[in-house]
């Protein structure tokens, strides 16, 4: 992997807007940098339902599938279940440059506020936050009560950034590609990952 590529956590979990977690994932693979997958029991689900993807529940059988399809190698693909706890992104020490909870549940969102790290996703995202790392958090929910709000608020306050799953229009989207395009847009923005997936403002 090239010195200038990045290394990011990127976890799916169980609400709806998986195809932006799925477009990132084909980005970031493509672009040559380094992923550490955490898929959700929850986001499982919602695959399933959202979605034509065959994804296996069993986490070794889910990257022999993705390294397999993407044609890269689990030096650059890992794919970590939620009790492992033997994960490199468990600790502070480990050479993550970045986390993306994409798309983040309310649940995950909450677990992630209070820091209760019950499981890898969880504690790799307490990771991220207590070594002043990036934090990006996609949200798809919607209306938000006061406690989504809160909790949003709280973690903005520690840097986490919160980009919620708003798509953009001023591009004239033409297909939900499109729409899920100008987001992933912006978390590779926020991740300093240079990127044309969408016209940027103005040009």
């Amino acid at each position: 992997m090239a010195i200038d590529k990045k290394t990011i956590v990127l976890a799916l979990t169980g609400a709806s807007g998986v195809q932006y977690g799925v477009r990132l994932l084909d980005y970031l693979l493509a672009d040559g940098h380094r992923v550490y997958l955490l898929v959700t029991k929850a986001a499982q689900v919602v695959i399933t339902m959202e979605t034509d993807l065959n994804w296996p529940a069993s986490s070794q059988a889910l990257q022999d599938l993705l390294c397999k399809q993407y044609q890269v190698s689990d030096k650059q693909l890992s794919v970590c279940g939620e009790m492992e706890w033997g994960s490199p992104i468990a600790s502070g020490a480990s050479s993550v440059d970045a986390m993306v909870v994409c798309p983040c549940s309310m649940g995950s969102l909450s677990s992630i506020a209070i820091g209760a790290s019950a499981n890898l996703m969880e504690r790799a995202a307490d990771v991220i936050l207590k070594e002043r790392k990036k934090l990006i958090l996609v949200p798809r929910e919607t209306p938000f009560s006061d406690i989504h709000l809160e909790n949003m608020l709280k973690l903005s306050r520690m840097d986490a950034v919160i980009m919620a799953a708003n798509p953009g229009f001023y591009n004239k989207p033409s297909s939900v590609d499109d729409i899920v395009d100008f987001l992933v847009a912006r978390i590779l923005d926020h991740l300093g990952i240079a990127n044309n997936l969408q016209p940027k403002w103005g040009e």
